[in-house]
Order: structure tokens, then sequence, then C-alpha cells
């Protein structure tokens, strides 16, 4: 049996803006290792699940959803947003 995880999405690194933030994902865990293909050398594994991201509108949706199909699941929590206050003479100190 194969744990799924409940996070909220990060906000993207490469962006200030904060789209599809407040999306709850639910993922599972690798149920066995990636191997090298020998033709090709690319890893894969036959784990199906591994492809599948369900998303959620809020993570008491996600919980519900987890334990109405009898998964096992962890939360976890949202990063901390933190603020960088900074001013334009910031730039030449």
């Amino acid at each position: 049996m194969s744990i799924a995880r409940i996070y909220q999405r990060p906000k993207n690194s490469m962006s200030s803006g904060r789209a599809r933030t407040s999306i709850w994902m639910l993922d599972f865990a690798p149920a066995e290792a990636k191997q090298p293909d020998p033709l090709t050398g690319w890893a894969g594994s036959g784990d199906t699940r591994d492809q599948l991201r369900l998303t959620f509108p809020t993570q008491e949706a996600a919980i519900a959803y987890a334990e109405r199909e009898g998964l096992a699941f962890t939360v976890l929590p949202a990063p901390e947003r933190t603020l960088k206050l900074q001013s334009y003479a910031d730039n030449f100190r």
C-alpha cells in the first residue's frame, strides 16, 4: 500500500505572482525504485501511480478523498511566507 501526501502548491520561484498557490495536491510516494532502461538509459519503473497527481480546492477536500478511498496519507504543512521588505534606496547602500 502506497502512502499519499497532501500538500499546497508552492509559489513558482521564477515569478513574483501567486497564481495557483491555493490549490492542494495529492500525489503518491513511489512504490518501487526507478531502474535504468537497458536500451535508452532512461530511468523508469512499473509504478504508474507516480504519474498521478490530483488537485483539490481545499485541504479538507483532499483529506476527505483520501479517507473515502482508504488511502494512508500525510499532510505536509504549507510553507510560511516571509516578506523581504526593502525600498529602492536599499539598492545603493
